[in-house]
């Protein structure tokens, strides 16, 4: 039996329409400009360059040196299909919770695509005092936990070809020190675990592991830096790598 045709919601928001069809066209051409835009939809350039600063903002696009933009990290995470993304935030959910209510601290699983990590799946804990919900938010990989494990996984030619000048690079983002991301990276890799003190906020500290079998992704246990002793490490590791683990065995 031939599937229906589509046919567009009675009350769509043209706005939300025209969004929704910049994404898509940024998937498939991969660069546009505003007056791009503005041809493609049918609308003035002001609305185009006001819907691509909303896909800005919300990390599908970036923005070019030439004022030109493509696409961002959101629809890059989409492009990853070999990710299966969906799969591993199900798979995680369940143990993250478990993990979230034995330790009574916020848990977080991240994804790094490109030199951006971005949080797939959080689940917070009871307390007052807690860490929110980073789900959905995008952060540079080198500043973020999850990143700098998800980077620790990678060789240094790895690490040299992914941080070298480009072009297309947005000229607002910002480049690490290599010599010291090195030397962290390499703390990572002998602990097998990412200490964050206060590296991507201030106020907040996070461990995090690699989730095993699944490329790039992270589990991570952030904290009120004040709650934050040394003494906790080890207990939170073991809980921390346990919880990883069942998750591989999930997927």
């Amino acid at each position: 039996m031939a599937k229906p045709m589509k046919t567009p919601p009675a009350y769509a928001p043209t706005s939300v329409d025209h969004a929704l069809r910049l994404a898509q066209i940024l998937q498939l051409d991969g660069v546009i400009t505003v007056s791009a835009a503005a041809e493609r939809l049918g609308v003035a350039r002001s609305t185009a360059h006001r819907l691509l600063a909303a896909l800005v903002y919300r990390d599908f696009a970036v923005q070019n040196e030439d004022r030109s933009y493509r696409v961002g990290p959101v629809l890059a995470l989409a492009e990853r299909a070999r990710s299966d993304v969906g799969a591993l935030r199900a798979a995680a959910l369940g143990p993250m919770g478990a993990l979230a209510d034995r330790i009574d601290e916020t848990v977080n699983l991240t994804i790094r695509t490109g030199r951006n990590v971005r949080f797939i799946a959080s689940v917070e804990c009871r307390q007052a005092l807690r860490v929110g919900s980073r789900e959905g938010m995008v952060f540079p990989a080198h500043q973020a936990t999850g990143g700098l494990v998800a980077l620790a996984a990678l060789t240094d030619e790895e690490l040299e070809l992914l941080y070298a000048p480009d072009d297309r690079a947005d000229p607002a983002e910002e480049q690490p020190d290599l010599a010291r991301l090195r030397r962290d990276l390499r703390s990572v890799r002998r602990s097998g675990v990412a200490l964050n003190l206060e590296r991507t906020e201030r106020g907040v500290v996070a461990v995090g592991c690699l989730v095993k079998g699944c490329a790039d992704a992270a589990l991570s246990i952030s904290m009120p830096s004040v709650r934050y002793t040394p003494k906790q490490i080890k207990p939170l590791v073991a809980a921390l790598t346990a919880t990883a683990d069942a998750i591989t065995c999930a997927l």
